[in-house]
């Protein structure tokens, strides 16, 4: 049913006199106000993190998406102001909230979040204002957790206020596709609510995708990502195997992704990390119990992903074995740390656990990233990374590549005669016999006389 809200709101968004809001100022809020700014709208900012804050008004961006020249930009357009006051809500016409959902500490989603946005969407809401959900949650949340909650104080959807929800596709450091061209899932809770969430992207990303309810929107994203962690798990145990049976998993995918049909490529490394992969399927799954259904594929995929920092730390220590040597006391440098390459961010990386359990194992471990200078470790304690100096490098018992940046001296680095177990296929260009790699068996190196240990 469309009501003069309705029309008062569409007639602003067309004209881009609406006044737009995001809630939350990270990898996805902080990328989706620029555009939203870059396409002629004036967007406030909602962060409670001041620093943040302080930074956009310095045009010093903390997001490797966003740099800060494109930041200082937005900021002199006079159309974008960041903020903590939540009071704000008040003139905003319609505002997306792009808050974190993480986990527990017992895989149960933390939605801690999205209710504290509306506790105070509840004080603070104009009357006929548009909200769109983006945080990744379960099927359900935007009816449970919002839609309810409003309900509770006599605001109904699609009448007083519209209500969405479309899920952030964001890829940190894709140099190809961004806010404007990633198409963008829609769904609404009304027919009006739809109608208006449309109109909203149609103004700031190229492609929307309407479909018939936000449950649908919401179940989408976690398929996505679902889809992939699923199959990054069998690529991971077909490296096992392949390791086992002493062929090189790598050659194999590339044989098979030959094949012009039928296959996707894959591949192997130390685990999962960032925003999606690991988290999202737990949220499916935790919902689907609530209807007696256990998906054996989320589970099997999550242990299985979870299980390849230990594999990480079995093949070194098998590694150092062949130098008679163990991890116990070893000094080993994990080169790379951040979840992907060329980004500083540490979200889930499977390095942070690869860290820990080479430090439970008595090893002495450092790393050294080019993009991630720090990261605190399970003890809160902050941990460096290491200056980049070829001759210190070079004293190391092992090296383990976590991720394959672009800016990283593969040669350099391989000409050190170093045992390296590379997690990423990033030496493949190089043949020399300390080179080690995960899905392939431990050669046996062949020792100078000055290197053989006499027993």
């Amino acid at each position: 049913m469309e009501n003069q809200q309705f029309h008062t709101l569409l007639n602003a968004i067309e004209n881009k006199e609406a006044v737009l809001g995001v809630v939350g100022l990270g990898y996805v809020g902080l990328p989706l106000a620029v555009e939203m700014v870059n396409q002629g709208f004036t967007v406030i900012g909602i962060d409670l993190d001041a620093s943040k804050v302080d930074s956009i008004y310095n045009g010093d961006s903390y997001i490797h998406d966003i740099s800060s020249d494109e930041l200082k930009k937005v900021m002199q357009s006079g159309r974008f102001q960041p903020t903590t006051d939540y009071s704000m809500l008040r003139v905003i016409d319609a505002l997306s909230i792009c808050v974190p959902t993480p986990l527990s500490e017992n895989q149960d989603p933390d939605t801690s979040y999205i209710e504290t946005v509306v506790d105070q969407i509840k004080l603070h809401m104009k009357p006929g204002m548009l909200i769109t959900l983006e945080s990744t949650t379960y099927p359900g949340t935007t009816e449970e957790l919002i839609e309810q909650e409003l309900d509770k104080i006599g605001h109904e959807a699609g009448k007083d206020y519209f209500l969405c929800f479309s899920p952030e596709r964001v890829d940190p450091s894709n140099g190809r596709f961004t806010t404007f061209n990633t198409p963008k899932v829609i769904g609404g809770t009304t027919e009006a609510c739809l109608k208006l969430g449309t109109a909203l992207y149609s103004k700031y990303v190229e492609t929307v995708v309407p479909v018939s309810s936000p449950k649908v929107a919401e179940m989408s994203k976690l398929l996505e990502n679902t889809f992939r962690s699923v199959n990054i798990a069998f690529v991971n145990e077909m490296a096992m195997m392949c390791d086992r049976m002493g062929i090189d998993i790598w050659e194999v995918i590339d044989a098979a992704a030959t094949k012009p049909f039928g296959f996707m490529p894959f591949y192997p490394g130390p685990g999962i990390g960032g925003h999606c992969i690991p988290l999202d399927p737990m949220y499916l799954s935790w919902k689907a119990k609530g209807f007696r259904f256990y998906s054996k594929f989320i589970e099997l995929a999550q242990s299985t992903n979870d299980n390849m920092p230990y594999y990480v730390l079995n093949k070194t220590s098998t590694i150092l074995n062949e130098y008679a040597k163990s991890v116990r006391k070893s000094n080993i440098l994990l080169l790379g740390m951040s979840y992907k390459p060329n980004i500083a961010d540490l979200r889930e990386s499977p390095g942070l656990e690869v860290y820990e359990l080479f430090k439970e194992s008595g090893a002495n471990v450092n790393y050294y990233d080019p993009h991630a200078e720090s990261f605190k470790d399970k003890h809160g304690v902050t941990v460096h990374s290491q200056a980049f100096n070829l001759e210190q490098f070079k004293t190391y018992d092992c090296i383990v590549l976590i991720t394959n940046h672009s800016d990283l001296p593969y040669y350099d680095i391989a000409e050190l005669g170093v045992p390296i177990l590379d997690t990423r296929n990033a030496f493949r260009t190089y043949n020399h016999s300390h080179i080690y790699k995960i899905g392939h068996s431990v050669q046996h190196p062949v020792l100078e006389p000055s290197e053989a240990v006499l027993v």
